[in-house]
């Protein structure tokens, strides 16, 4: 009885053995024969024939010469070998999957859908033919697509079927969905492409906190995987933790595999040199991004812009100013806001100069604003309040009533308002106190009174009105 256990045993290591070479040596004609039909020797057809020749009941040797003419796109000969791989084993799935393909080649999803269907039936637990025929549905239908899953659960439990149909979900834009699927599945269950679809999916949603656990979770799994160390970088750098952000920027511009660069990872690189105050680091980044062959005339003029603010922050107003102007010469349209941006640029270099320097930059501002109020009616208002303010920097002692004009404009403004808030009254108060003083100054007390006077109607405990009028 011993005897025959170990016989048994030995049998069966035997024949586990002779399958594993056939298996090795099935794969190994593949690979070669693969790279004869891909690099097109002169006699491909003489060695195809060959193989095929020694391996005509061999299925799997068949579906991988048709996959290799899938590849070249020869949906001919492909198919051509897909029909031989079901004559030589019509249960072998491969086969009816092979032919799947070729129709999702020739884009005829209800014939690919077909046979996706005869791969479940002749063998219903190898799971990729459930996963073709969902992804054929699932632009019509991710509910549908995800509900043929349900029977591969049912055939195949070992199977982590709610990763595959988070991918669905995922593939369809439906992130919500993706995520909810994928955090059913033990993350150690996940391949690197599920863990960055869940981190991705996350980080669209602008749920950084998970994403960055996700990513952080496949950099420990495979540490110099491009797509977790950008994950990370991304969402530290949204999250403002912009030590980390370093520190995987670091990790994927320097070690990580195979990784290739576009302006988005330059631009967030940007981001987080400028959250850690390191500007002219900064200003490489953004312009590295700039060199990047963009395509879009918007991301163009954003990235101009993050350097206009870069050498804003790090005080170098002239060069802010220039890639400003820039970033306007380079979107379609500009808005009064972008205008307005580029008179509170000249404004902070006046403020840094002295000065006729200080005069021009103060007058460039004056300008701008002016523009503004010529270009965008419903930004009047604002822009003569800037004017005003400016030509009051370039007259601080009021004598020359520089700003008057402006604050006249102002008053009259806001006083036809029918309904004021606090900073319209705020405003009114700052114009009345202006040319109040204005005309004081020119000796004409009635009218100075009379704003005083308005001031006291809109704020009656105000000491500067109060002290003019000698009002105790």
């Amino acid at each position: 009885m011993k005897a025959i256990k170990y016989l048994l045993i030995g049998a069966a290591i035997v024949g586990f053995s002779a399958t594993s070479i056939a298996q090795n040596d099935s794969k190994a004609t593949i690979e070669s024969i693969t790279k004869v039909i891909k690099n097109k020797s002169g006699d491909v057809d003489d060695q195809v024939k060959s193989v095929y020749k020694n391996n005509k009941k061999n299925a799997e040797v068949l579906v991988g010469i048709g996959r290799a003419y899938l590849d070249v796109k020869d949906t001919a000969k492909a198919k051509n070998f897909a029909d031989l791989a079901i004559k030589a084993d019509k249960k072998y799935a491969p086969g009816y999957i092979l032919h799947g393909d070729i129709e999702v080649i020739k884009d005829d999803g209800g014939a690919a859908a077909g046979w996706y269907q005869q791969a479940i039936y002749f063998d219903p637990k190898n799971p990729d033919g459930y996963f073709k025929y969902a992804s054929i549905y699932r632009g019509r239908s991710p509910e549908e697509a995800v509900s043929k899953l349900e029977d591969l659960r049912i055939q195949r439990p070992d199977i982590a079927v709610d990763a595959m149909a988070a991918r669905i979900y995922y593939s369809s834009n439906k992130f919500d969905k993706a995520i909810e699927s994928y955090s059913k599945v033990d993350m150690n269950r996940l391949d690197n492409t599920d863990i960055t679809n869940y981190a991705m999916a996350a980080y669209l949603k602008q749920d950084f906190k998970k994403s960055l656990e996700i990513a952080t979770f496949g950099i420990q799994k495979s540490p110099r995987e491009a797509a977790f160390n950008r994950l990370a970088f991304f969402n530290s750098t949204d999250l403002k933790d912009y030590e980390n952000a370093l520190k995987y920027a670091d990790a994927l511009f320097n070690k990580s595999d195979s990784a290739k660069f576009s302006y988005l990872d330059y631009t967030y690189y940007g981001h987080a040199l400028m959250g850690a105050k390191q500007y002219d680091n900064a200003i490489a980044q953004f312009k590295k991004a700039l060199a990047e062959n963009i395509d879009r005339k918007e991301i163009i003029a954003d990235v101009k812009k993050q350097i206009s603010s870069a050498y804003e922050a790090s005080g170098d107003y002239s060069n802010a100013i220039l890639f400003y102007k820039d970033y306007l010469n380079s979107i379609e349209k500009e808005t009064a806001s972008d205008l307005a941006g580029l008179g509170t640029l000249y404004n902070e270099q006046a403020d840094k100069l002295t000065g006729a320097a200080k005069t021009e930059a103060y007058k460039s501002a004056d300008a701008i604003y002016g523009d503004l109020a010529d270009k965008f009616p419903n930004a009047v208002e604002f822009a003569d309040f800037m004017r005003a303010r400016v030509n009051s920097y370039m007259d601080p002692d009021t004598r020359l009533g520089l700003a008057k004009p402006y604050y006249e404009k102002l008053a009259d403004l806001i006083s036809a308002k029918t309904e004021k808030d606090n900073a319209d009254n705020a405003r009114l108060v700052e114009c009345y106190r202006y040319l109040g003083y204005y005309n004081y100054l020119k000796k004409d007390n009635a009218t100075a009174n009379l704003y005083w006077r308005k001031i006291l109607n809109i704020d009656p405990n105000n000491e500067t009105a109060k002290q003019a009028l000698g009002i105790k």
